[in-house]
């Protein structure tokens, strides 16, 4: 395995930054399913609206390509570009399900919370082993997410209170930074653990977040394949691959 190649030890790294869904909890394929249901929803109606056929989400190809690991409103009009929709931006108020870009962006959130709230948010046992044992080797770490959720699902998961930092959507939204795959949340973050990006790791799970590490000139770019994605990880910016970050203690 590609994690037999590497040490992450304090004389060669100073941080640590984890994306969240599907690198620390599980819920990168909950994202996935909420996307489809709310995606569906609205496909279905304009299909029959427009008497055209209905060609549903794939929660596969869709979501890897035009969603996962980018902020929300830029998901949406990710993937409606790439079926040739166009529709108004809208506003980050509009109602759930609203055909606007911020309107479908929320019912996607509206129907990620329920699911939350009535499921809970399982936790990869081997990355909170991590994080423990690079506390104790002296490692600053953080939390880069493009989700606004994110304080949620890590209270949700019981380990908000594991990482020195979080910089999230929401944060991203004040700074009116980019998100992935744009370097700049996880640049950020670099710079708030008072850290260089080349003595840093990103640890990610999406194609939009390894290609933010590798543009951001971070020092190590590790990708966490749970689905297959090992060479498109490898292609798009991730320096070494591991099918759980249980392989790096």
């Amino acid at each position: 395995m590609d994690a037999l190649k590497i040490e992450i030890t304090k004389d060669r790294y100073d941080a640590v930054l984890f994306d969240l869904d599907g690198v620390l909890t599980g819920t990168a394929k909950v994202h996935a399913v909420c996307w489809k249901r709310m995606f569906d929803a609205f496909l279905q109606a304009r299909a029959a609206r427009e008497g055209e056929l209905f060609r549903p989400f794939d929660t596969d190809s869709d979501y890897k390509h035009y969603v996962d690991g980018k902020p929300r409103y830029e998901g949406v009009k990710s993937f409606l570009e790439s079926r040739g929709i166009s529709l108004p931006y809208g506003d980050p108020d509009d109602a759930p399900g609203k055909d606007t870009i911020c309107g479908l962006g929320n019912r996607k959130n509206a129907l990620l919370n329920d699911v939350i709230e009535s499921e809970g948010v399982d936790v990869y046992e081997g990355s909170v082993a991590w994080v423990h044992q690079l506390h104790e080797a002296g490692i600053k770490t953080a939390v880069v997410s493009s989700s606004k959720n994110c304080e949620t699902i890590l209270r949700a998961a019981g380990i908000e209170d594991l990482f020195e930092l979080r910089i999230d959507g929401v944060v991203a939204a004040q700074l009116q930074i980019a998100g992935k795959p744009a370097p700049d949340t996880f640049l950020e973050a670099a710079r708030r653990l008072g850290v260089e990006p080349e003595r840093t790791v990103v640890v990610e799970d999406a194609i939009s977040g390894v290609q933010a590490g590798r543009a951001g000139g971070f020092g190590l770019v590790i990708g966490v394949d749970r689905e297959g994605d090992a060479e498109a990880l490898r292609k798009n910016g991730a320096d070494i691959v591991v099918a759980d970050l249980a392989e790096l203690l």
